[in-house]
C-alpha cells in the first residue's frame, strides 16, 4: 500500500472478494520525509478497511538495486529506467520474496495492468485505462513472479477507481497521483545526479559537428531532452546523442532526420515462453509513446526491432516493449547503443 488511491482500492476489492489480506507499505526512499507522509496515508487506509498493516524497510535494497543502477547508467552514458528496475528488483523482487517467506500466497499491487493465463503461460496485458496503462514497466517479470501476482484495478479506469474509493470511505479517494521519479523528490534530475557525479565542462555540437555551446557534463543529459540545455537557440532543439568519453552532446532541430531511428537493437531480453520469432508486433521505446507497427527478430544474443516508420528519441538504456494486437505483452529488452 503506497498511500495512494490505486493500492488502497486494490486492498478494498480483494477484501470484498473474500481474500485474507494484509497491507504492506514499502519504505524505499525518504527524501524530505516523503515516505513518512505516504506511510501515514497507507496506514489510515488499512485502518479504514480493518486489515493488518506492516512497513517493510527496503531502503538498502532500493539504494543498491535501483539508485546505484540509475547513477551508474548515467555515468556510462546511457539513459536508464529506474521505474522498470524498481518493479523488477523491489516490488516483485525483495517485497515478493519477503511476503512469500512470511506465508503469503500472492502479492497484489495497484498497477493498471491485467494478467491472464493461457495454456499454462502467464501474460501481462495492457490495462483497460489506456491513459494509465503501466504494462510497459513490467516486461522484466518472470513466470514464477507472475504466478504470485494479482492486479485488482487492471480492468478499471482511474475515474472508476476514485468512485470506488469514495464509496468505501477511503480518505485518499481524490489524492493526486505521484509524478516523476519518486526518489528524486522536488529537486531536478541533474540536481540529484550532481550529488553522485562531478561536473565536467564539455562542448555542445550541432549535427554538422559545429560547436554551439557548452555544458556541465554529458552524463547529466537524456536523449530527447529539450529543456535545461543551458544555451539560447532561436528554435526548439533536442539532445540526439551524448558521448561521455569525449564529453560532448549533440543537438538537432525539431524536424531533423537525426531525431529518428528505424532499427533498434535490444539486449537483456525477457520474452514470453510461447513467443515466436520473427513476429509482427506493436512496440514502444518509451512510456506513453503511441504503439508503432514493427517487426521483431530474436536470437539467443538479442532482438532487433524494425519499425514500419522511423521513431523519435530512441535512447540506449531505456526499455523497448512489444505487444500483439490484443494488448498482450510479448516481451521486451534494453535498448543498446549501436
Amino acid at each position: 500500500m503506497s498511500g495512494g488511491v490505486d493500492s488502497s482500492v486494490s486492498a478494498y476489492l480483494l477484501k470484498k472478494q473474500g481474500y485474507d489480506i494484509t497491507g504492506v507499505h514499502l519504505t524505499c526512499w525518504n527524501e524530505g520525509g516523503c515516505s513518512d507522509k505516504e506511510e501515514r496515508d497507507a496506514r489510515r487506509a488499512a485502518q479504514t478497511l480493518g486489515i493488518p498493516f506492516y512497513v517493510f524497510d527496503l531502503r538498502k535494497d532500493y539504494a543498491d538495486r535501483v539508485v546505484n543502477y540509475m547513477v551508474n547508467g548515467y555515468k556510462r552514458g546511457i539513459t536508464p529506467n529506474p521505474d522498470v528496475m524498481c518493479n523488477k528488483e523491489i516490488k516483485f523482487g525483495a517485497f515478493l520474496e519477503r511476503a512469500l517467506a512470511m506465508g503469503a500466497d500472492y502479492i497484489a499491487t495497484g498497477h493498471y495492468t491485467r494478467l491472464k493465463v493461457r495454456n499454462g503461460v502467464y501474460s501481462v496485458y495492457a490495462g483497460t485505462d489506456k491513459n494509465k496503462d503501466q504494462s510497459y514497466f513490467l516486461w522484466t517479470l518472470s513466470q514464477s513472479q507472475l504466478k504470485r501476482v494479482i492486479f485488482p484495478v487492471g480492468e478499471l479506469t482511474k475515474p472508476q477507481v476514485r468512485k470506488i474509493a469514495r464509496k468505501a470511505g477511503l480518505h485518499v479517494a481524490d489524492k493526486k497521483d505521484s509524478q516523476g521519479i519518486c526518489f528524486v523528490g522536488k529537486t531536478t534530475l541533474p540536481g540529484f545526479l550532481g550529488r553522485y557525479l562531478k561536473q565536467k565542462k564539455g562542448l555542445v555540437l550541432d549535427t554538422e559537428g559545429k560547436v554551439i555551446g557548452s555544458h556541465p557534463g554529458a552524463h547529466f543529459y537524456t536523449i530527447g531532452q529539450r529543456h535545461g540545455l543551458g544555451i539560447a537557440l532561436s528554435k526548439p532543439h533536442y539532445v540526439i546523442h551524448k558521448d561521455v568519453k569525449k564529453n560532448t552532446i549533440v543537438l538537432a532541430g525539431e524536424n531533423d532526420r537525426h531525431l529518428y531511428q528505424k532499427e533498434v537493437c535490444l539486449g537483456k531480453l525477457n520474452l514470453n515462453p510461447d513467443f515466436k520469432s520473427p513476429s509482427s508486433v506493436r512496440a514502444r521505446v518509451r512510456y506513453r509513446q503511441t504503439l508503432q507497427s514493427a517487426r521483431v527478430s530474436c536470437t539467443k544474443d538479442g532482438c532487433k526491432l524494425v519499425f514500419s516508420k522511423p521513431v523519435k528519441f530512441v535512447a540506449p538504456g531505456q526499455s523497448a516493449v512489444f505487444y500483439n494486437t490484443g494488448g498482450r505483452l510479448l516481451g521486451g529488452g534494453v535498448i543498446l547503443d549501436k
